[in-house]
């Protein structure tokens, strides 16, 4: 063979296996296949100096690591706002409709499975990252490499990220789950968890041999001159890549209603398993707009299928101290198998929702599960009692440290505050990701260091020495080294990542930012008015605050001292007749509202999205609607685009 020859094997058996893998459409057979792959892989071992990265031969893996490295994303990867009811759709596009008029909407199946940042340049795959935390997650490169529905190479030379779900097929989830039963391991429980732990496979051979899909959804990082993602999206599957079953661009909710009746009525005939349906804002420059929360794009939600519902029978209630203290009990169920999932424990809330449907040990009762939605029990089957079953009693002490607790009612608090679940629980919420990212303090490891007695609190983390933990049961020179360097590496975070880690009740990320800003270092001293003072804050998150503080102050302290956050600054914008105002955004602009928007936020100004009496500026572009009128009716002074500008 020939070079020559050889560039043309390997373009024709790309052409196969895009026809076998991704259309569903063999052109050759397996034998063909098979044979012309041998001989490709024949002049390869001949004359490496040739081999080409997008050769088939590359995806059968063998590489083998001893750990995953961490990479970043371009761009955030966000999760989606779920939405479960055909109300909820309404509501969720009339807040849409309302930022940014009629929107164009672009639906497609959900996929169950692993999420999945593919990073191309020059026309090369050049990394493959999971989703993480958003920002960061694990480099999966080599074991992705092995999917054959993921193109090596692409046409298209710019730099850009493709985001998809990495899935299993349902008939290939129970083959690789009979092989595992007949090599005597413990069988998947469900295919997104077969798909998520072949990916982690150190031995990317394994994960070839798991036959995964590949489903691209979005894009990150892109200079794609398409004005809107469905036209994106069609430009990516016209570089190999694998298109959804069904798809559909909606304009109104009935249509969008209409295509989630079908997807459901198609869920067993998909291959897939599918947990819902995608509804995004087609058109990128209203995208751009609406913007981001703290947790998702506003442009995006999943209307998730009906939950799935299952008799069983509920056998006892164990009791969970949380790292406030709240007990919560857990139902302990008859193990039940819902959509691949193995069922044994459902959520019960609180002791007044026990109360409330005179739930007792030895009913039988219908469990719901919808997604990741943790299961609960939705009814008891009354008529089924024999006057066997036990009635639930409201707990007086801690099961765990046995301390007497407080009854309010609805919740029911152990106040002890050196009880090991609250420590535990507090250190876990301490180290995961969003709080103090500690990488590799997962909760076991925190449960094994706090029964071991290494450490009692969070400020214990930052004592630990390498012989602390050299006597562990499976801790290693590395995997110490690893652990305190990941705490070494706190030192420094942002003081609202340090508030936010500290667990406080009712306090989360966006609540930190504030209270950092404005307070820094001084939150510790912070009085009830002037917390009450800061716009989004609330007398139940004061409160929640101040007791913190009260019990927590010298704990604090030191930690401030020993972690020495990064203590962000409050810019005072310079005086202008926006500064302070409150103002709303109306109609089409010369730039996008979301752009205009931060130009007037860096000016000190608080942007609404809607009017009422105490705004202070309207400022409207062409095709301004309801919000301008309502501006005229209240008396609000509204400006044009340009008018605005010129007071700037």
């Amino acid at each position: 063979m020939t070079q020559e020859q050889y560039n043309n094997s390997v373009d024709l058996l790309k052409k196969w296996a895009h026809a076998y893998y991704v259309e569903d459409n063999p052109v050759a057979s397996d034998d063909e296949y098979d044979r012309l792959y041998h001989e490709v892989l024949d002049y390869e071992t001949a004359h490496p100096e040739h081999l080409r990265e997008d050769s088939p031969t590359q995806r059968v893996g063998g590489v083998v690591r001893e750990e995953f490295t961490k990479a970043r994303h371009i761009r955030r990867m966000w999760s989606m706002e779920d939405v479960f009811t055909k109300d909820e759709v309404r509501e969720w596009l009339e807040r849409v409709e309302k930022n940014v008029g009629r929107c164009e909407y672009f639906c497609e199946p959900k996929f169950d499975g692993a999420s999945m940042n593919l990073l191309y340049e020059e026309g090369k795959l050049k990394r493959a990252i999971t989703r993480g935390d958003g920002v960061v997650g694990e480099e999966v490169t080599d074991n992705v490499r092995t999917i054959r529905s993921v193109p090596l190479s692409i046409e298209y030379k710019g730099l850009i990220e493709i985001r998809g779900e990495v899935v299993i097929r349902k008939d290939d989830f129970e083959a690789i789950n009979r092989e595992r039963l007949e090599e005597g391991e413990t069988p998947f429980a469900n295919p997104r968890n077969a798909a998520a732990g072949s990916l982690r496979q150190l031995d990317s051979s394994i994960t070839a041999k798991r036959r995964l899909v590949f489903y691209p959804w979005g894009i990150g990082e892109n200079t794609l001159s398409q004005t809107k993602l469905s036209e994106k999206m069609d430009f990516i599957y016209a570089q190999g890549f694998l298109k959804p079953p069904y798809s559909k661009e909606c304009t109104t909710l009935e249509e969008i209603e209409i295509f989630y009746q079908f997807l459901i009525s198609k869920r067993d005939e998909i291959p897939m398993m599918m947990d819902g349906m995608v509804i995004k804002v087609d058109e990128i420059e209203k995208q751009e707009e609406l913007g981001y929360t703290v947790k998702f794009p506003k442009w995006m939600c999943a209307y998730k299928f009906p939950a799935i519902e299952k008799v069983t029978k509920l056998l006892d209630i164990t009791l969970q101290v949380g790292r406030t203290g709240v007990i919560t009990p857990v139902a302990e169920i008859e193990p039940v198998n819902i959509e691949g999932a193995i069922v044994s424990r459902a959520t019960l809330h609180n002791f007044d929702e026990i109360e409330r449907k005179d739930i007792r040990i030895g009913d039988y009762v219908i469990i719901i599960r919808s997604g990741d939605v943790i299961p609960k029990i939705i009814k008891v089957l009354e008529d089924r009692r024999t006057g066997e079953e036990i009635p639930v009693k409201r707990p007086t002490y801690c099961p765990t440290c046995g301390s007497e607790l407080l009854d309010e009612g609805a919740l029911i608090k152990c106040q002890n505050l050196e009880c090991p679940d609250r420590v535990v629980n507090s250190i876990i919420h301490f180290a995961k990701k969003g709080c103090m990212d500690i990488d590799g303090l997962g909760s076991k490891i925190v449960e094994q260091l706090v029964k071991e007695g290494k450490i009692h609190d969070i400020l214990d983390l930052y004592r630990l020495t390498y012989e602390d933990l050299a006597d562990l049961e499976g801790f290693k020179e590395k995997k110490i080294n690893n652990l305190l360097g990941a705490i070494a590496a706190t030192k420094g975070a942002p003081l609202h990542r340090l508030i936010s880690a500290m667990g406080i009740e009712h306090i989360g990320e966006v609540a930190s930012k504030a209270l950092a800003l404005e307070f820094g270092l001084d939150i510790v001293d912070a009085t009830f008015d002037e917390i009450v003072a800061i716009d989004g804050i609330g007398e139940e998150m004061a409160n929640s605050l101040l007791e913190f503080m009260r019990v927590n102050r010298e704990k604090v302290l030191k930690l401030f001292e020993v972690v020495q956050p990064t203590v962000e600054e409050k810019v005072e914008a310079e005086e202008n007749p926006f500064k302070g105002k409150s103002v709303v955004l109306t109609g089409t602009m010369s730039e996008s509202r979301g752009k205009i928007k931060e130009l007037l936020e860096s000016r000190g100004a608080k942007v609404s999205s809607s009017v009422s009496k105490k705004t202070d500026y309207v400022i409207y572009g062409e095709d301004a609607g309801s919000k301008l009128t309502k501006a005229e009716s209240l008396g609000v002074t509204t400006l044009t685009e340009d008018e605005m500008r010129k007071m700037l």
